[in-house]
């Protein structure tokens, strides 16, 4: 009796932290998609459900002629998408470097890539502006896709060669028995059993360029330019800077890109749990 009491309780207690857990991520979300819907532009009258809600502030947003949210909105999923496929690309081919291969240098660059991590790409703000810069790729959607590639390289590197690691190489040997090369191990043999790191590596550099706001705010000079980030602060702070409502409903918009991806990643997420599970 004792044992089942105790464990109600335990059971209780994990809903109710999760309950309080809900309750603090829904709150802002709730007040916020509210907002999206009231009429008018004051922040002061905005209520968490409004009793007339309207969809003028979305209409407004891609109907307006002098709305560039469109245009920011397609800035971002192309720095968004070309920095998930890129990052994808070289931290898969990095990783498996550095996990299958011996040769001169390679713990020093291991050394190096964690010893980078530990910087935040800030830090290089003012030498990555004079070099972006020098090339031409100053206030330009192509420099800040390299900045944000080459920035994730030695975290996304480190954890892709850890489950790279965990795959045992006898698969290699028995693959270049049978005749395969190098790069035929890599793409048909380890891609599709590290496919669920690698969607990670996606997921989390595709948000990243829908959520900065500094480095885009440094780089990107024209408003025909910016990034959802930034086209939206600069929406509330300079011409537009009461139309809080409006600010909002853009603000709600940015979590469907996001949404999408992670429910087209989610299987790859969930074979990859179980993958883990069963490993050994």
């Amino acid at each position: 009796m004792k044992a089942s009491w105790a464990s109600r309780l335990e059971v209780a207690g994990i809903y109710l932290v999760l309950a309080v857990a809900f309750a603090v991520i829904l709150y802002p979300l709730a007040w916020a998609a509210g907002l999206s819907l009231q009429s008018g532009t004051s922040l002061y009258s905005a209520s968490m459900f409004p009793r007339h809600p309207s969809l003028e502030h979305y209409r407004w947003l891609f109907a307006s002629p002098e709305s560039d949210y469109l245009t920011w909105y397609k800035n971002t999923l192309i720095v968004s998408a070309s920095t998930s496929l890129l990052s994808v690309i070289v931290t898969s081919a990095t990783a498996y470097a550095l996990s299958r291969f011996d040769f001169v240098g390679r713990k020093s660059g291991l050394y190096a890539f964690l010893l980078l991590q530990m910087f935040p790409v800030m830090m290089a703000m003012v030498a990555l502006y004079i070099f972006l810069n020098l090339i031409g790729l100053l206030n330009t959607l192509t420099g800040l896709v390299l900045i944000y590639v080459g920035g994730q390289i030695p975290f996304n590197a480190w954890l892709v060669k850890g489950y790279l690691d965990t795959i045992p190489r006898e698969l290699d040997d028995a693959a270049k028995i049978d005749g395969a090369g190098q790069l035929r191990v890599f793409v048909r043999i380890l891609l599709p059993l590290i496919t669920p790191i690698l969607a990670i590596v996606a997921l989390s550099n595709f948000m990243m360029p829908i959520f900065d706001f500094i480095l885009p705010s440094i780089i990107l000079h024209d408003s025909g330019k910016y990034t959802l980030a930034v086209g939206l602060y600069h929406f509330v702070t300079e011409k537009y800077s009461n139309h809080f409502t409006v600010f909002t409903a853009g603000a709600i918009l940015i979590a469907l890109p996001v949404a999408l991806v992670y429910l087209f990643l989610q299987r790859f997420f969930i074979s990859g749990l179980t993958a883990g599970g069963t490993k050994g």
